[in-house]
């Protein structure tokens, strides 16, 4: 089995990984800054930042397959990236209300022995609920809003806040499994067997 290390801190892209290749990975966390790139556009940005993760693991190994992501919400032409605050957070929520946005996630793989890199992105339209300012303020309190993208999990108590979604559902809690299943398995990195 090849070596796999996961280029993130995030626990739901671990709970994703863990859900097609089981618990045969590590961890390491990039110390890249995720710092806004003028002249990009958000799934430039979100690739570029994936790429750049990945490749500032892969320098701790002698062998093995990186994989790393950053995902944004995009409102309006506008890039969300994670509230650094309640008020952050209260502010974005404020945007989103009873729009619809895109998820917007970039993907990278990274085969550190043959120096293969393949980067991707997936992008799923999210149709936001209109939120009155009482249900904002009481989803802010529950702490959830403040380390995602857009201020919001789909996979927590944010479920309530999305009327529907249009494209892949784990890119928009930050993993695309369909397109990274299908990387790995190119990589000769076996999946789970569905078959």
């Amino acid at each position: 089995m090849r070596r796999i290390v996961l280029a993130s801190a995030s626990p739901r892209r671990k709970e994703l990984l863990v859900q097609i290749i089981g618990n045969t990975f590590e961890v390491c966390v990039s110390s890249y800054d995720e710092a806004p790139q003028p002249g990009m556009d958000a799934t430039e940005l979100v690739v570029q930042h994936s790429l750049s993760k990945a490749r500032d693991v892969a320098v701790k190994f002698d062998s093995g397959i990186i994989i790393s992501a950053d995902t944004v919400v995009l409102c309006e032409g506008k890039v969300l990236g994670k509230p650094h605050s309640p008020g952050d957070a209260k502010e974005m929520l404020s945007a989103i209300s009873g729009k619809v946005v895109q998820a917007i996630t970039g993907m990278t793989v990274l085969d550190v022995d043959s120096g293969c890199e393949v980067s991707v992105s997936e992008i799923t339209d999210v149709k936001m609920k209109k939120m009155s300012s009482v249900e904002i303020s009481s989803y802010v309190r529950s702490g959830e809003p403040l380390d995602k993208a857009g201020a919001f999990a789909i996979q927590g108590k944010g479920a309530i806040l999305v009327e529907s979604i249009n494209g892949d559902f784990f890119n928009v809690v930050g993993l695309p499994l369909f397109k990274l299943a299908l990387i790995l398995e190119g990589m000769g990195v076996p999946v789970f067997d569905i078959g």
